[in-house]
């Protein structure tokens, strides 16, 4: 069933213990594991209000959601809950920030540093996010050396030699699709293993081990649109 993970699901009395495994991170459906930023944005804010406990009822409430689904993405990870208690607040802040990995560390540099890529780096607190942000390229002179937040713009012929000294992991391309097609192979050889993508390039296509986030802002305006009508 879309939206669940695609193992057997644990009993509820059982939510205490959480047992994930590779296979079991690989089976989660795509559904479930975007939604688990949005849960973990929740209870960051019922940790910052003071909640020490929560039922699924009430986070279902909260988030507009069903108990029940809930329960069943939670369980795709073993489950976090006690029956008849619910939800320990900072456990689940810690249990889901592990799963997303939001104290790795991922070193990440951005690709152009025009009004996208500005707005991304002033906007985004990366290090809360997973990833450290560590460098910030353009192929315009002009930019060279400017500084965004506390980090220098540098030309993107230096980007060969970055990467080979400082081994970034995730690129941020801010970057028209033309320059993203010619850029992405070199990035892809100097050991970029994933994109956050705002240019309109198809970056996974014909690269499987590539992991990618699409971020189409005009598409999702469309569908505001569509709404609308």
């Amino acid at each position: 069933m879309q939206g669940t993970c695609a193992f057997s699901e644990a009993k509820e009395e059982n939510d205490g213990e959480r047992g994930e495994s590779v296979e079991h991170r690989q089976e989660v459906s795509k559904a479930v594991i975007q939604r688990l930023p949005r849960y973990y944005r929740n209870i960051c804010e019922l940790k910052a209000e003071g909640a020490q406990r929560i039922s699924s009822r009430a986070l279902a409430e909260r988030m507009g959601l069903t108990a029940s689904q809930i329960r069943q993405d939670f369980n795709c990870f073993g489950g976090f809950g006690q029956q008849g208690y619910g939800y320990n607040v900072e456990q689940l802040h810690k249990e889901i920030g592990s799963i997303l990995g939001v104290h790795s560390g991922h070193k990440a540099i951005i690709i152009g540093a025009g009004n996208l890529g500005r707005l991304v780096s002033n906007q985004i607190t990366f290090e809360t996010k997973g990833f450290s942000l560590i460098g910030i390229f353009d192929r315009k002179e002009a930019l060279t050396g400017q500084m965004i937040k506390g980090i220098p713009v540098r030309h993107i012929d230096g980007l060969d030699e970055f990467c080979r000294e400082n081994l970034p992991e995730m690129a941020v391309l801010c970057i028209p699709p033309e320059s993203a097609r010619e850029l992405v192979p070199l990035l892809i050889k100097l050991g970029i293993k994933a994109f956050w993508n705002f240019s309109h390039y198809d970056v996974a296509l014909n690269r499987p081990g590539v992991a990618v986030e699409n971020v189409h802002l005009g598409d999702s305006l469309m569908t505001l649109c569509y709404k609308i009508n």
